[in-house]
């Protein structure tokens, strides 16, 4: 049984992990407020099953997998909802941030908008399942620990990885050199 302080401890361990949780939440949802949603609901199961987590154990591994499972739950909630969106939820007055240049090289900033666009659009067309396995591979779990994430045996994460990175490769194929 966790304490107040156990948890507060846990909850401070868990923030370090706020980038990858999400980048991979960005990834699945597709935009960065629904990520945004996705992260703060993945922190607020983690606290209340903290009593779930091991010590010792990997800690980043047990976060996605309750960010994954959270995704698929809400999901599946939306795709009986008629009504995803509206109005209320485009706020055209509010002008996006831009992107900082590397050195002041306009060019090299304009490409690196493309290749990073054309990479996100290859990431997007994967399905849910290609496209979980291949960030966290990114994010330097192994395959275990992704297997582990996914609730599947590793076996079917390496068929996974090996499917989702022949997708990547086959829709980024002009970017390949030699």
């Amino acid at each position: 049984m966790w304490d107040s302080t156990g948890r507060r401890a846990l909850g401070r361990e868990a923030l370090a992990y706020a980038d990858v949780l999400h980048n991979l939440a960005r990834y699945l949802t597709g935009n960065t407020v629904d990520a945004e949603d996705l992260v703060q609901e993945t922190y607020a199961r983690a606290l209340r099953s903290a009593d779930q987590f091991t010590p010792g154990t990997n800690l980043k591994a047990w976060l996605c997998r309750i960010l994954r499972n959270t995704f698929l739950s809400v999901y599946r909630r939306r795709r009986h909802d008629p009504v995803v969106g509206g109005l209320d939820t485009v706020n055209p007055g509010i002008p996006t941030a831009p992107e900082e240049s590397f050195l002041g090289d306009l060019e090299l900033d304009r490409l690196r908008k493309v290749v990073g666009e054309e990479i996100e659009r290859a990431l997007m067309s994967l399905t849910d399942d290609a496209r979980t396995v291949i960030l966290l591979d990114l994010e330097g779990l192994t395959e275990v620990e992704v297997a582990d994430v996914l609730g599947c045996p590793v076996g079917t994460v390496k068929s996974r990885l090996a499917r989702a990175r022949a997708a990547l490769r086959l829709r980024l194929r002009d970017y390949a050199t030699g």
